[in-house]
This record gives structure tokens, C-alpha cells and sequence, in this order.
């Protein structure tokens, strides 16, 4: 295959690794320390992964001696972010390090890869092939849950299957795979501390890791500085911002409304915000701890307009998280209880069209979040009554959070 001179540059790309990485040899030293502990909720999750919680934190030291073949497994979860290849890539790197016979399995479309057995043996030829280059398609990424089920049983009983677990399982032993790492999100490392549960508990031999991936910016801690994806998006996205300035100073009379990623977290709209210095930034977090409602944050939006206009200034910039709606707390109010009916039996199996649903919806909300919902499109109406992902969120991503406040902050400025 003939690639262009640009990717024969990027191939040659060489990330920097730690010191105690880059200086040891094929493999490194593991020291064990001091027990963990969860930052909140601690007897609850300890309560949840009796047989996981509070093991030793792991840190690396000294060389380590090369070892025999091992086989590895690898799965991408969630939403894609620059450097998941490389994280793959350095995972080959590794295992074919400790020894040369040692085998990286990519198992395909995120967590259902597991179950379904469907993966691929990782090459030289196609890990150089994604060296350096940015998305998760080179397994693909998928947000299924590995999950234990609820079976109803003949006599009205319930009973759990494990059969996710038990499949994936079987699959990693046939193939003779010892470990497996998770690159993902906060869900996806939820995930993986479950499947790391059951295999504690079950004696399997399998150790899961968790990889930090989000490009929200919101896993980390003392130990994890930053995700990767957060720093590449943020530049990008400031660089893009700050165009868009430059053309809203040049014409001199548009406003901009720009949705940022960020559903539990606004980080991503903060960090943009510093960087380009934009006229107004919304911070989820800030909204809920000033108790905001919907209507109170298109007043302060309207108002910023308009003051500006009052200083000749009929145009600039805003930045808004794509979860914000998740936040104001009349709104995340009338979701959580949105959520409720939705996942109840009766609106999943006897209504059958949207107006049996809305009028359902309606007749069993609050009166306050009813009022709220009729006060906002019908299309986002809709939305909420309907969609739900693979954890039962509201897909915030899709909603178009930006046109409904354009529309919402022109109502009340005209």
C-alpha cells in the first residue's frame, strides 16, 4: 500500500516516554505499596468489590528481567480520543518486549467483542500501520455493558446470568489470554472494575486493568494528571474558537453559540474558555452550585448581549457543555424523573406512539417538571421521552443544547 509522505513523517514520530520506561530495558521492576482507598463512598464501594477494594498502589522502579510469552487482550470503550492507537501500539511494544512470542488480542467494537469472541491478532504490519494516528478504528469502539442479566423464569421468578462474564471468560482462557486492559472512560473503568470483581472472586487467573481514556478531562486524580484526547481536543478546539472570533470581530454582527464535549464535566469548556478568553462561558458545575434554572441562565446569556450591543458590540462568542442541560437543576429534575417512567415496563411494552407516551409522561410528572418540559421544543420534548444509551443517559451529545438557547435567549431579547 502506498501512504503519503505525511504519513511516512508521522510514522516516524517517536513519543516520549518516562524515565523509568525509557531506561529499563525490555521490562521494568513492579513495587507494591501503600493500600488504596476510594476518595468518597468508601464502605459502599468497598461493600461492591469486597474482593478488589483497597489493593496495594502499583509503581514502577528499577529493571525488571525479561519474561516468558504472555498473551494480552485489549478493548477500546466509549467515545474515541486521540492516542488510542498508540496506547495499543504500546502495549504490543511491550509485550513483544518481555518476549517475542507473546500475543495482543484486539477484541472488536468495545466490551461485545468479549462475549462474541470476536478480535484480532495483532501484527508488526498492522500495528505500524497505526502508529501515530488518532481514532479507535483500528478494533472500533462500542459502549456495550458487560453485565450480569435478569432472566424471568417460567414460575415468575428471577434468576442472574452471568453469561457475559462466564463467555468472556472461556474466550480469553481458549485463547490463552492472562490479562486485559480496557481503554475507556468513566463508565468503561466501571466496567472493567466489575469484570475485575468477578474474576478476583472466581479465581479466573485473569488480571484486568483499567486505562484512562476521556476526553472530558475527568479521570484523574494524584496519580493520573490528565487522560489522553483532553490536551489534543482542548487545541484544537481553541484554535478553532478563536477563528471563529476573529471572523465574529471582522463582520461585527453575529453571535456565535458553540457546544463543547462535556457531559458529567466542563472541563473541556473551561479549559477553552482560558485559552481563547471567549465572552461568555458556561460551567455546568457553577450553574448547579448557583441553584440556576433554565430560565435564569438564557437571562444571563440575553443580558451579556445585550450589554454589549449597548457598547456597539453586536456580536461575539459563547461556549456552552454539551451536559449543561444535565445540570441546571429544574432540568436534570424533570431527566431523572424522565428516566423513571421510561425505563418502567409499561412505557417500553403497551405504548405504542408518541402521543400515548407523552400523555403518559405528562399525567405522572411533577408539576414543576412538567411545566418545564412544555416549555421547550417539541423535538427535544421528544428526545428526552425517547432515547436513552446503552447506560440509560440521556444521549446529551445529540441534543442540541446551542439552537435551543439561540432560540430561547432571542425569544426574550425580541
Amino acid at each position: 500500500m502506498d501512504i503519503s509522505p505525511l504519513q511516512v513523517a508521522r510514522k516516524q514520530f517517536n513519543p516520549r516516554l518516562p524515565q523509568v520506561l525509557a531506561d529499563n530495558g525490555p521490562t521494568v521492576g513492579i513495587v507494591e505499596g501503600a493500600a488504596t482507598a476510594s476518595v468518597g463512598d468508601q464502605a459502599t464501594i468497598e461493600e461492591l468489590f469486597p474482593n478488589t477494594y483497597g489493593l496495594p498502589e502499583v509503581t514502577f522502579a528499577g529493571k525488571g528481567a525479561a519474561g516468558t510469552a504472555i498473551g494480552i487482550g485489549v478493548i477500546l470503550s466509549g467515545g474515541q480520543a486521540p492516542g488510542g492507537h498508540n496506547v495499543i501500539a504500546g502495549l504490543y511494544d511491550g509485550v513483544k518486549a518481555i518476549h517475542p512470542d507473546s500475543k495482543l488480542y484486539g477484541f472488536k467494537a468495545g466490551p461485545k467483542g468479549l462475549w462474541t469472541n470476536d478480535f484480532v491478532l495483532f501484527d508488526d504490519a498492522t500495528i505500524d500501520a497505526y502508529r501515530n494516528t488518532g481514532g479507535f478504528d483500528i478494533i472500533g469502539s462500542g459502549r456495550d455493558k458487560l453485565e450480569s442479566d435478569e432472566i424471568k423464569n417460567a414460575d415468575g421468578t428471577v434468576s442472574v446470568s452471568f453469561e457475559k462474564f462466564e463467555t468472556t471468560i472461556a474466550n480469553c482462557k481458549a485463547l490463552g489470554v492472562t490479562g486485559l486492559v480496557v481503554i475507556g472512560g468513566d463508565d468503561s473503568n466501571t466496567n472493567a472494575c466489575v469484570l475485575a470483581e468477578y474474576c478476583k472472586a472466581n479465581n479466573t487467573g485473569i488480571t484486568v486493568v483499567g486505562c484512562p481514556k476521556t476526553i472530558d478531562g475527568d479521570l484523574k486524580n494524584e496519580q493520573i494528571e490528565t487522560s489522553f484526547g483532553f490536551d489534543t481536543a482542548t487545541k484544537v478546539y481553541a484554535e478553532l474558537i478563536g477563528n471563529i472570533q476573529r471572523d465574529a470581530n471582522s463582520a461585527k454582527k453575529y453571535w456565535h453559540f458553540i457546544k463543547l464535549m462535556g457531559r458529567s464535566a466542563s472541563h473541556i469548556a473551561l479549559e477553552c474558555g482560558l485559552k481563547t478568553h471567549a465572552n461568555v462561558t458556561l460551567i455546568s458545575e457553577e450553574v448547579e452550585a448557583e441553584k440556576m434554572t433554565l430560565r435564569q441562565v438564557v437571562e444571563r446569556l440575553a443580558n451579556a448581549v445585550q450589554k454589549r450591543a449597548e457598547a456597539g458590540k453586536n456580536f461575539g462568542v459563547i461556549l456552552i457543555p454539551e451536559g449543561l442541560l444535565e445540570f441546571i437543576p429544574d432540568v436534570k429534575k424533570l431527566i431523572q424523573e424522565l428516566n423513571e417512567l421510561v425505563a418502567t415496563d409499561h412505557y417500553k411494552t403497551e405504548l405504542k406512539n408518541d402521543e400515548d407516551r407523552s400523555q403518559y409522561i405528562n399525567s405522572h410528572l411533577t408539576p414543576s417538571s412538567s411545566q418545564v418540559l412544555s416549555s421547550l421544543p417539541f423535538a427535544l420534548q421528544r428526545q428526552l421521552m425517547l432515547s436513552r444509551d446503552s447506560h440509560g443517559n440521556v444521549p446529551v451529545s445529540q441534543i442540541e443544547t446551542d439552537k435551543l438557547l439561540i432560540d430561547l435567549v432571542g425569544d426574550l431579547l425580541r
